[in-house]
């Protein structure tokens, strides 16, 4: 646990931003691997006061990502930034069900994730649901119009194409796959993935990312 993260980012901040800024903005993705608003947060503040120490000097933009409901404890903090800097706030609803048999349940359901959603939407934020990874969805049509009643974009990321290894290789050896399979066996293909953008698109026109062109912020044309 780096509990020193505000003190490590004050000292590199400027140094990082005239690299950055030598091929375009000062960008900070938090985070791919580790979620900032793990319930240990709410003992350690360390998210807090990393944020906090943004607010003083901030990047140009700013992409927090979580699975977590807790994100709207420090909304107002996001607000704070976001008037410093372009702030998104990415939150993960991989799907309808709140859990795939055989697998751990999500930190937060389907519903808490979502009231989160409208709730920093409602406070100015902009919202991306990131549906990644894609898991199977029972009602498609319907969970889609969810997404864009709760937020301003979509990201739709499958494992294959997404995981970072060739043909989803890296994930084909955990057991995520055959739990997929085991609910609907086209939700493991590529296939299945283009449908459920095609759906995205007809709801979010415009608004709709695929993999990590999505997560950057570059969205399909309408």
């Amino acid at each position: 646990m780096r509990v020193n993260a505000a003190q490590r980012y004050s000292e590199r901040v400027e140094a990082e931003r005239r690299w950055a800024h030598r091929q375009g903005l000062f960008s900070i993705f938090m985070s791919s691997s580790t979620d900032p608003f793990v319930p240990q947060e709410r003992k350690f503040r360390i998210t807090q006061s990393l944020l906090e120490a943004m607010a003083d000097a901030p990047p140009d933009e700013l992409i927090v990502q979580t699975h977590s409901h807790l994100v709207t404890e420090y909304s107002d903090l996001l607000v704070e930034l976001d008037s410093r800097c372009a702030v998104r706030v990415h939150l993960s609803i991989e799907s309808d069900r709140d859990k795939l048999p055989g697998l751990p349940p999500p930190a937060s359901t389907v519903a808490r994730r979502f009231a989160a959603a409208a709730a920093l939407r409602d406070a100015g934020l902009r919202v991306v649901i990131t549906v990644a990874p894609l898991l199977p969805i029972d009602e498609p049509d319907a969970f889609f119009a969810r997404i864009a009643d709760h937020a301003d974009a979509v990201v739709i990321d499958h494992f294959i194409g997404g995981d970072g290894s060739t043909g989803g290789a890296r994930t084909n050896r955990t057991a995520l796959p055959r739990a997929m399979a085991a609910i609907d066996p086209a939700s493991v293909t590529i296939a299945y993935r283009d449908r459920m953008i095609d759906l995205a698109r007809r709801h979010l026109p415009g608004h709709v990312g695929v993999n990590i062109d999505g997560f950057a912020g570059r969205f399909l044309s309408p």
